[in-house]
């Protein structure tokens, strides 16, 4: 019972250990502080500097979602994105350096203190009338218009759990999408100069695990703990303004709408040239973030190394290594057909031992066709045809039927190069192979390999 006990403990410890804000639990108020800043934040204030600031209007940044905080139980009037949106771009704005904002979003109150400004100079200052009252505003070259326009949640879920003997654990997660447009607009023309838009992930996760045992009789142990962690959504939104901010002064500095200082031209090419390539990336990367890949291949050769497992009459099975050579004739990207041909030997710790050669052709399902790694389904049959003098009182042919069925994970290292890794059960139609003929159920053979594929395209650079 102690020894269980302590297994359990370790575990438990073990599954914790690694979960940052379990061993980061407030146990005391905390004084106000500084804002967080976001990851990106850095690479917005380190752009190079402008050519001279451009002087924009910002009226409204809007909520367009539509969407209520997402609740597990009851229903949540909240709304699931900040109200505040402008004030975050405002904020954005400046930190980037190239914009100097003036007042808009409450320009009603600005334009009533400047009349009270007025009225005030204009009583007390009877004596000079010429001079002027209150300097003119400043007046915009450009609008920043857009807004939030999407909030999705529930786009993944899942979780994990496992229990034993009244000990365990389990973790779930969820990942909400929040989706910003931002455009720049020509005052004098009305013209919409660029339009961008940004995504942005939130994380939400959370573990637990407990143990109720009884440790002695008629007394029983019961230990709860956990924690959840959900991204702050505002900082999510944040991120994803600052994104835009930063996409949209790119942008128009590639057009020739704005310049970087003199200075700062070299910096600006390479900040250019990355985010080129970034944009490049992207075009290859689905919702979820994961890469495709979108050339269409119309074949493959490959070469595994193989191990078999023989599972017949006879006891103490070994692996056998062997080799394996292919071709795949591929129909599209989630479906397709496979020729292999291989040797190796299927073999126990004393009695059998015995050289096989294989044919067999299967049916393959690419679960991800679009993702670089993708687990497949594959079933087909074959012919198998051992080598060498058969056992004493041997009961099977030259050759023997097989039918297979596995599963496997492709991954592309290039576009052009996969590496493959597969497990599967041969179960042959007759029950010979090792001479004896025994029990209800023929002889059969586990493989697996491990092999690298050489695809043909039609779209090969």
């Amino acid at each position: 019972m102690k020894k269980h006990l302590w297994i359990t403990v370790v575990v438990l410890s073990w599954v914790f250990s690694g979960c940052g804000a379990y061993l980061n639990q407030p146990m005391k108020t905390t004084r106000a502080r500084l804002g967080e800043e976001t990851p990106f934040n850095f690479h917005l204030r380190n752009l190079p500097k402008p050519e001279e600031p451009i002087i924009v209007a910002v009226y409204k940044l809007r909520d367009q979602t539509g969407q209520y905080k997402p609740t597990e139980v009851g229903t949540s009037w909240s709304t699931a994105v900040t109200q505040g949106a402008t004030n975050i771009l405002i904020k954005t704005l400046m930190d980037s350096g190239w914009f100097t904002v003036i007042e808009r979003e409450n320009v009603g109150n600005l334009l009533n203190e400047r009349k009270i400004i007025r009225s005030t100079r204009m009583e007390f200052n009877r004596e000079n009338p010429s001079q002027a009252l209150i300097s003119p505003l400043l007046f915009a070259g450009m609008i920043i218009e857009g807004g939030i326009v999407s909030y999705e949640s529930n786009i993944m879920t899942g979780g994990v759990g496992v229990r034993y003997f009244g000990a365990g654990g389990s973790g779930k997660y969820r990942q909400d999408r929040v989706t910003v447009y931002l455009r720049a607009i020509a005052t004098k023309s009305g013209r919409v100069l660029k339009n961008v838009y940004t995504s942005k992930t939130l994380l939400s996760q959370a573990m637990d695990g407990g143990l109720f045992r009884f440790v002695k009789f008629s007394r029983l142990l019961e230990v709860e703990t956990g924690f959840t962690y959900n991204e702050p959504a505002d900082m999510a939104v944040t991120e994803a303004i600052e994104k835009a901010v930063y996409s949209l002064i790119l942008e128009g500095a590639q057009e020739g709408l704005w310049r970087a200082d003199s200075s700062q031209q070299a910096m600006m090419k390479g900040a250019l040239v990355a985010y080129e390539q970034e944009k490049k990336e992207m075009e290859q990367v689905d919702l979820l973030g994961r890469e495709r890949v979108g050339h269409e291949h119309y074949s493959s050769f490959s070469l595994s190394g193989t191990s078999l497992l023989y599972q017949g009459d006879y006891p103490n099975p070994i692996l056998r290594l062997g080799a394996e050579a292919g071709i795949t004739a591929v129909f599209s990207p989630g479906f397709a057909f496979h020729l292999g041909f291989g040797k190796s030997s299927l073999a126990t710790e004393q009695v059998f031992d015995r050289k096989v050669t294989y044919f067999d052709g299967s049916v393959r399902v690419r679960l991800l066709p679009t993702d670089r790694i993708s687990p497949f389904l594959f079933a087909g049959g074959g012919l198998m045809m051992p080598d060498g003098e058969m056992p004493p009182n041997d009961v099977a042919s030259n050759a023997l039927l097989k039918l297979n069925a596995g599963v496997g994970m492709e991954y592309f290292i290039t576009d052009y190069l996969g590496l493959e890794l597969a497990f599967d059960n041969n179960y042959l139609m007759s029950d010979g192979l090792d001479g004896v003929v025994n029990g209800k159920y023929n002889d059969f053979f586990y493989r697996s390999r491990v092999g690298v594929k050489y695809y043909l395209s039609r779209n090969k650079k």
